[in-house]
């Protein structure tokens, strides 16, 4: 027997669908695919332009997805910048290192060994 968990409020804001512009992309980076140590939430105030502001939130115990704390600070982060519309990440998608300023360019992330050579949205093995 499963048992269904709660949507959250981020996952019912996500849950309506497009509602226009301002939209908030959110998305969960994590050492491998079992834990998010890390949410990046992105801004995007018009169709066609780039995202406009940027927060991240980091845990280096917690799984940030489950984290109250973190997640009241996401939520209050979407509303203050009015977005209408939330795009969040069915899973963790990649690692939470950003190349070139945690590690060299063109190099994989030595912290992070799960994501070598595996394809972030799938999580399956790259040959």
């Amino acid at each position: 027997m499963k048992i269904k968990r709660r949507p959250d409020k981020l996952r019912k804001k996500a849950q309506k669908g497009f509602r226009g512009y301002p939209v908030a992309t959110v998305a969960f980076y994590g050492p491998d695919n079992t834990r998010a140590s890390k949410v990046a939430v992105g801004i995007i105030r018009n169709e066609g332009e780039h995202c406009s502001e940027m927060k991240r939130w980091t845990s280096e115990v917690t799984d940030v997805r489950h984290d109250e704390s973190i997640g009241a600070q996401v939520i209050d982060f979407i509303d203050s910048a009015g977005a209408r519309s939330v795009v969040v990440t069915d899973g963790i998608i990649g690692c939470p290192h950003e190349e070139g300023v945690d590690y060299p360019n063109g190099e994989q992330c030595p912290a992070c060994p799960f994501w070598h050579n595996r394809d972030r949205f799938t999580g399956e093995l790259i040959q």
